[in-house]
């Protein structure tokens, strides 16, 4: 049995790794089977040159007595002979018949694979915790805990809520996460008999934002009080979509503002022009370069990934929140393995100027 093994390893070992006396071949660990590995080293010192061939082409010419070659643009499953010459010397005694493999695993990516699976089962622990009715820890958005005072307030002025979903199109995650948070908003207006007023920037996203508001009506039991006509388009044109909701504010004088969704260069002048009629506005986006507009004009702004989650917060469903909960256990890790890192290579830094200086 123990015979049996030692032939099989061997067989295993022969077939990845080729060697003669002074010349190594080897499959490349970690590729797509398309290279191999060439070393040699070559103990007489009165050689001069090396040559080596794979067939009858020449692929190292080399006057290096010791060194290494990756052989490329091969092709996996295929066998190729080298030989090697040395000048003056003479030509080895072994050929070499190899053929190079793929790797169905990337050992460089282990690290990887051991995140992935911690954040993977993260989340999966956490579905199932508030699937079985387990409260989840969700931090506090102030952006969002505040619709309910936004309308409220618009509801004692007499006056209607006025809703930006962003200027791109339904394939861009801001905009879906704008209509999820739409929804919500439409629901606490329809609540309080406070009129709504939603202008898109594209047709897909009219269609969607009339649905989402009609379903937050019929979630209230106000389904007659729904307005098709408060969900209108206005051009996809981006100074021109920004100019027809700068005339909405200027004369419907909305007491609340929303602008949820993705922004460019028009994000400071709708937040501008929503301050200075003295509306309550709550804005969100991930585009990095418009958060500061937002942040200077707006009284809450929801940043970056927070616009994302806002979809768990306020729908607190299991799924949501669990995926939720996995991917800030994830965030976590991550942060935690940074700050060990730098904090280990410093170390290691000072440890080497140390032994430098006592040497």
């Amino acid at each position: 049995m123990r015979k049996t093994l030692f032939y099989l390893i061997l067989f295993a070992l022969t077939s990845l790794l080729a060697v003669s006396p002074e010349l190594i071949i080897s499959d490349i660990p970690n590729d797509d089977g398309t290279g191999l590995k060439i070393i040699w080293n070559i103990a007489d010192e009165s050689v001069e040159k090396v040559m080596i061939w794979r067939g009858e082409e020449l692929i190292i010419y080399s006057d290096s007595l010791n060194g290494e070659f990756n052989d490329r643009n091969l092709v996996a499953g295929d066998e190729y002979e080298y030989r090697m010459d040395l000048y003056p010397g003479k030509q080895t005694a072994a050929t070499i018949i190899i053929s190079p493999k793929p790797e169905y695993f990337n050992t460089d990516k282990i690290t990887l694979l051991i995140f992935l699976i911690l954040v993977s089962g993260a989340i999966i622990y956490y579905i199932i915790s508030a699937r079985t009715g387990k409260e989840l820890y969700i931090r506090k958005i102030s952006g969002l805990e505040s619709i309910d005072e936004a309308v409220g307030r618009a509801t004692e002025m007499g006056r209607p809520v006025l809703f930006v979903p962003g200027i791109n199109d339904i394939d861009d995650m801001q905009t879906i996460a704008g209509l999820t948070i739409l929804r919500k908003v439409a629901e606490r207006a329809a609540e309080y008999d406070t009129r709504i007023i939603v202008p898109v920037a594209r047709s897909m996203v009219l269609s969607t934002a009339r649905e989402v508001v009609r379903t937050a009506y019929m979630q209230v039991g106000k389904p007659d009080a729904y307005n098709e006509d408060s969900v209108f388009y206005l051009t996809d044109d981006q100074f021109g979509y920004v100019s027809g909701v700068d005339g909405i504010i200027v004369r419907e004088k909305p007491a609340a503002n929303f602008l949820l969704g993705s922004f460019y260069a028009e994000s400071l002048i709708l937040a501008e022009t929503g301050f200075s009629s003295g509306a309550i506005q709550v804005a969100g986006t991930a585009m990095p370069s418009q958060l500061p507009f937002f942040v200077a004009a707006c009284d809450y702004t929801l940043i970056g990934e927070e616009l994302f989650a806002a979809s768990a917060y306020l729908s607190r469903d299991p799924q949501q929140l669990g995926s939720l909960k996995g991917q800030d256990f994830g965030k976590a890790v991550f942060v935690v393995v940074l700050v060990v890192g730098i904090i280990l290579e410093i170390l290691n830094i000072h440890i080497i100027k140390d032994y430098l200086i006592i040497h």
